[in-house]
């Protein structure tokens, strides 16, 4: 009997590239992309997913995740995946989740994933303000905004995510709180609020660096958040993990797999998988180089970077993740897992935490904790 895994698959295309953004893609508009990439790719990868498929014995597939780069970038052509994966030794995903922005999730795109087995859609909203859009070179207006959440909703009523970013430029607490308001009124069912992060030598650091754009102040940004959390509290929504929040019944099912340290392999240039050996509480990390070129040449897990976790570092992980989440670790995994519970790795750090709120002081309570395990 073979193992469960989820499944993520990153599609390394983009209608055009936010100036915040460092994951690996390649630009599908002004003819940039090289004829047929797009289709030599999608053999490439159902190539490379049957491979792992094999190799790693995976008997069920509990998650998928197709994100990206922008997977509605494919719009139709998205269906040649969505068949192969259906072809999988019982394949019958619980959840079935794909990433879309709303300038390529057009209707065509939306009702081939409906059939072709998607039952949940994540859509890149990051903000309906305007100047921030631009400031940030996001495509797309908020009028497109929302006639695409409309049609995402007609599509997936019971199950739609969307993305919110804090601490753009030109934001202020009128203007995130009326993001919120705006969301609401389409009624989705998670939200991934998010905080900007500068990411090193993304277009948007090189304009800070030369003052082309200022950001707001780190605590003013902090309050940003904290006003869009406390509005999507108040709105029903549950704060179940540092970014995630959810009405009831509807958390990411793929996401907290990961956060718990459960086994998934990943497909596709940058994608990254773990392995996880349960029997002596170590890993293998698997990651393609983000090189589409590369991956059309030889789709080969061979190809991919192995990384070994040995135990320490995969308890290190276990509760950098897990504490992610509002639940914290699995406490029965973690302890099959290494032998000893999460009481008694970390004593001290958890009376020192106790009635404290660990998901939004994560770092100084991972320091404590590391710091009692060395």
């Amino acid at each position: 009997m073979g193992l469960n895994f989820s499944l993520y698959i990153h599609i390394p295309f983009c209608n055009s590239f936010c100036d915040y953004c460092d994951f690996y893609s390649v630009m599908t508009e002004k003819d940039r992309v090289k004829k047929n990439q797009i289709d030599v790719f999608l053999d490439s990868l159902i190539a490379d997913i049957n491979c792992q498929i094999d190799f790693f014995n995976v008997g069920e597939i509990k998650t998928v995740y197709i994100g990206g780069g922008t997977p509605s970038a494919l719009g139709e052509r998205i269906t040649v995946l969505l068949d192969a994966l259906k072809k999988l030794p019982g394949f019958s995903p619980e959840e079935f989740t794909v990433e879309a922005n709303p300038e390529s999730a057009a209707e065509e795109f939306l009702c081939v994933c409906k059939e072709g087995g998607v039952n949940r859609l994540s859509m890149g909203v990051q903000t309906f303000h305007e100047p921030s859009r631009k400031a940030v070179n996001r495509i797309g207006d908020s009028v497109l905004l929302e006639k695409r959440l409309a049609l995402a909703k007609r599509f997936f009523p019971d199950s739609l995510s969307v993305d919110l970013i804090t601490g753009l430029p030109y934001q202020d607490e009128k203007t995130v709180l009326l993001d919120i308001k705006r969301l609401l009124a389409f009624e989705p069912d998670h939200v991934s609020l998010y905080s900007l992060t500068v990411e090193n030598d993304t277009p948007l650091e090189k304009k800070i660096k030369a003052k082309e754009i200022i950001l707001p102040q780190n605590d003013f940004s902090d309050l940003l958040w904290l006003s869009c959390r406390d509005a999507l509290e108040d709105a029903g929504f549950c704060h179940y993990e540092i970014s995630n929040f959810a009405k009831d019944g509807k958390v990411c099912r793929h996401n907290i797999r990961y956060w718990l340290m459960e086994g998934w392999i990943g497909a596709g240039p940058a994608a990254s998988g773990t392995v996880i050996n349960e029997e002596n509480g170590t890993a293998k990390r698997l990651t393609y180089p983000p090189d589409i070129d590369a991956y059309n040449a030889s789709p080969s897990i061979k190809n991919a970077v192995c990384e070994e976790l040995d135990k320490n570092v995969l308890m290190k992980e276990s509760l950098l993740m897990g504490y992610r989440y509002c639940k914290g670790p699995d406490k029965f995994l973690f302890k099959k897992r290494f032998g000893r519970g999460v009481e008694e790795c970390i004593p001290q750090t958890l009376d020192k935490w106790k009635n404290k709120d660990i998901m939004l002081f994560l770092n100084s309570f991972l320091s404590d904790a590391f710091d009692e395990l060395d």
